[in-house]
C-alpha cells in the first residue's frame, strides 16, 4: 500500500500581504499586494504595478490560497483578464489593513487634523493661537472620530465649526492685499464693507491702488473672483495665520506651550533695568582672574556664569535658576542672575492668568 508523503510547511502563504477585496455581484475578489504600497498607488506616488501587487492574480480568498473562478470573473467583470481586473479592484476595492496598522494610519490622521485646526484658528477670549496638544484634547472631549475614507482638510473644517458650538475658537482671518484701477476703488470698498472686511492699510500711485485688508476665509472664492475678473486687478495672500504681536511664527507654540507667557507691556521697563544689571554683572564675572581652562569647563553658558568648583557646578544644573535660564533661552531671551530669577519667578507666579488658556 503505497502512502503519500506530506512535507510539513512552517511558513504559511500570502500572510505578510496587503489584501484589497471588492465585492460584485455577490462574489468576493481579493488580489495579493505590498504592504504600504497601495495607498502610494491611488496617490499616483507609485507608478510601477510590479512593485505594488505580488501577483497578477485573483483570489476569492487570499489567506487560504483559493484562486477566483474564471466563470465567476466574466460574470462579475465582463472579462477575464487578470491584470485588467486587478486593476480595477485595486481601484475601487476596500484596503484590508490589520489591527496595528490601522490604529498607527488614524492616529497619524488624527494629528494632521489637529495641525490643520491649529493652524487656521485661534482663541478668541485670548486672541493668541491654540497649542497642538490643545486642539488634540479638544477634540477628544467632543468625541470626534477619524474617518479614513476623507482627507484630513476636509474633516478639520467640519471640525472647526464642530468646535465652534462648544469652545472660543474661531477661524484665523485671511490678509490680503488687492491692486486694482484708482478709480475701481470705491467699488472694491463697498465690497469690503459688505463682506465686514478691516482694511489695514492703502498704498500706491495714481494710477493703481493697493488695499490690504483682513476678511474671513468663506468669502476667499467670491473675494478672488471680484478681484480678478470683474475689476481685472491683482490678488495676492499675505497670511492666512494668527501672528500675536512679539511672536515669530504661530508653530513655536508647538514645543513650548508650558513656558510662561510673555510679560505684560507694564513689566518692560522693568525687563529692561534688569538685562542693565545683567550685562553689568558679567562684565565684572568674566574680569575674574581664572584660568582659561577652569573657566571653559566650569562655565555655564546658559547662565553666562562660571565656578570654581566642580561639584557648584554640577548642582547649579539641577537648579531652579539653570531651568528658568534654560527656559528663557528657548524663547530667545537673555539669562538671568539667580536673585532676578527668583523676582521674574515670584512676578510669573502673581501672573499666572498670562499663561492660562480658558476653555
Amino acid at each position: 500500500m503505497s502512502r503519500t508523503l506530506v512535507q510539513p510547511v512552517g511558513q504559511k502563504r500570502l500572510t505578510n500581504v496587503a489584501v484589497v477585496r471588492l465585492k460584485k455581484h455577490g462574489m468576493r475578489f481579493e488580489i495579493a499586494c505590498y504592504p504600504n504600497t497601495v495607498l502610494s498607488w491611488r496617490s499616483g506616488v507609485e507608478k510601477d504595478l510590479d512593485e505594488v501587487l505580488q501577483s497578477h492574480t485573483v483570489y476569492s480568498n487570499v489567506s487560504k490560497g483559493v484562486l477566483a473562478k474564471s466563470k465567476d470573473l466574466i460574470a462579475a467583470f465582463g472579462t477575464d483578464d487578470q491584470t485588467n481586473i486587478c486593476l480595477d479592484i485595486l481601484k475601487k476595492g476596500e484596503l484590508q489593513v490589520a489591527g496595528k496598522e490601522r490604529e498607527s494610519l488614524l492616529s497619524s490622521q488624527f494629528r494632521d487634523i489637529a495641525t490643520i485646526v491649529m493652524h487656521k484658528t485661534y482663541n478668541t477670549e485670548t486672541q493668541r493661537p491654540y497649542t497642538i496638544s490643545m486642539i488634540e484634547r479638544l477634540m477628544r472631549e467632543i468625541h470626534f472620530a477619524v474617518d479614513p475614507h476623507s482627507t484630513s482638510k476636509k474633516q478639520a473644517l467640519e471640525l472647526i465649526q464642530e468646535l465652534q458650538k462648544h469652545f472660543p475658537i474661531k477661524r484665523c482671518p485671511l490678509r490680503i492685499r488687492a491692486t486694482a484701477p484708482q478709480d475701481q476703488l470705491p467699488n472694491l470698498l463697498e465690497k469690503l464693507k459688505e463682506w465686514n472686511a478691516t482694511v489695514i492699510s492703502k498704498e500706491g500711485s495714481s494710477a493703481q491702488l493697493s488695499v490690504v485688508f483682513e476678511m474671513e476665509p468663506g468669502l476667499y472664492k467670491d473675494c478672488h473672483d471680484f478681484v480678478m475678473n470683474k475689476m481685472h486687478g491683482r490678488f495676492e495672500v499675505l497670511a492666512h495665520s494668527l501672528y500675536v504681536e512679539g511672536d515669530t511664527h504661530v508653530d513655536q507654540y508647538n514645543d513650548y506651550e508650558d513656558m510662561p507667557a510673555p510679560l505684560p507691556k507694564e513689566t518692560h521697563d522693568s525687563v529692561v533695568e534688569l538685562n542693565e544689571k545683567l550685562q553689568k554683572q558679567t562684565i565684572s564675572s568674566t574680569s575674574r582672574p581664572t584660568t582659561e581652562g577652569q573657566q571653559k569647563q566650569n562655565k555655564c553658558n546658559t547662565c553666562n556664569v562660571s565656578f570654581d568648583d566642580s561639584k557648584l557646578y554640577r548642582d547649579h544644573h539641577k537648579s531652579e535658576w539653570h531651568k528658568h535660564n534654560m527656559k528663557r533661552k528657548t524663547r530667545q531671551l537673555p539669562p538671568l542672575t539667580e536673585e532676578e530669577c527668583m523676582a521674574d519667578m515670584e512676578l510669573g507666579d502673581s501672573k499666572s492668568d498670562l499663561k492660562d488658556y480658558s476653555f
